[in-house]
């Protein structure tokens, strides 16, 4: 465990260069990539996002594309196509964007829902399929993901199947006085540019985080965290503000992030606190608001932060 713990820090130090404040986020998208899944990113625009997203896969000596969803992308963009070469009388696949070790699939609730299908194969079995054939992906494949809340018209809601194949929905809001004072300072002094990335070295590489990963089964989950875990999830299943509660593929989710959260923290165990502090993150985009209640001006936070404090926490 103390191997993640030093690897969490290292990464965090380096980040920490080019972006001033957005630890919850960094944090979040390190624990995906620690599990294996990938992440939604839901702010404002201006808010580092991109930026954040560049700095992490600098970190891990990994690979980065950006693709912009537009109205106009076509799934072939992403995936790729078979293209018939006339000198070797045969067809040879040209690879899409998809072909990376992180994705940023920035405003995906811009394109048509036929393009955000093309996503799903690639999410959840690291592969895409054209023409009958496989084509695998990267290890350690991740899609990081934004949206912009603000921003409604000329955008396509993600179906539920499809937000389902985030393990993570962080919400990212503006800076606090401080960090955003911090932010106008080093723009002023120079220090923050578009080549603001040379300032980051890589810590660490593609094969040490598929060992890490295998670190995480020497995780303990004590069966009174799974029977905590159960009494929250069947909780979102009978709330009468929901009409769709957590699934049991979430709550195996939260109990995977929960492991890769302590064992950030240096520990070989979970403890209800990780729970109660993943929880959020994991869940909130995989339960639906009934229209009444989104009229109150109720959320799915709102809602799950009520059942976390209903339920009795385990010693």
């Amino acid at each position: 465990m103390e191997k993640i713990q030093l690897t969490f820090e290292k990464v965090k130090s380096e980040i920490r260069k080019v972006v001033i404040g957005q630890e919850e986020v960094i944090g979040g998208i390190l624990l995906s990539l620690m599990v294996g899944g990938h992440v939604l990113l839901e702010g404002p625009p201006g808010i580092a996002k991109t930026l954040t997203a560049k700095a992490i896969a600098k970190t891990i000596s990994a690979t980065y594309k950006r693709v912009q969803f537009t109205p106009d992308l076509m799934p072939l963009d992403l995936i790729g196509t078979n293209l018939f070469d006339f000198h070797k009388q045969q067809f040879i696949f040209k690879s899409g964007t998809i072909f990376t070790d992180l994705l940023l699939a920035d405003e995906i609730n811009r394109t048509p829902p036929k393009t955000q299908a093309a996503l799903l194969e690639a999410m959840e079995e690291k592969q895409v399929t054209v023409d009958g054939n496989i084509h695998p992906l990267s290890p350690i494949f991740m899609v990081i993901a934004t949206q912009n809340p603000i921003e409604y018209e000329g955008t396509y809601p993600l179906p539920e199947a499809q937000l389902d194949r985030f393990l993570l929905k962080l919400n990212i809001s503006y800076p606090d006085t401080t960090e955003e004072t911090q932010i106008y300072q080093h723009y002023q002094n120079g220090v923050v540019s578009q080549t603001d990335l040379n300032q980051i070295s890589p810590v660490v590489t593609i094969e040490e985080i598929l060992a890490l990963r295998s670190l995480l089964n020497q995780v303990q989950v004590r069966a009174e965290i799974f029977d905590y875990l159960y009494q929250i999830i069947k909780a979102t299943r009978n709330h009468p503000l929901l009409m769709l509660g957590a699934s049991p593929r979430a709550g195996i989710f939260v109990i995977l992030v929960a492991k890769a959260y302590a064992a950030s923290q240096g520990r070989n165990y979970v403890i209800p606190d990780d729970i109660i502090e993943i929880a959020g993150d994991v869940l909130r985009h995989r339960l639906i608001v009934k229209p009444e209640a989104q009229i109150d001006g109720k959320t799915s936070d709102h809602i799950l932060k009520q059942i976390l404090h209903e339920i009795k926490v385990p010693r």
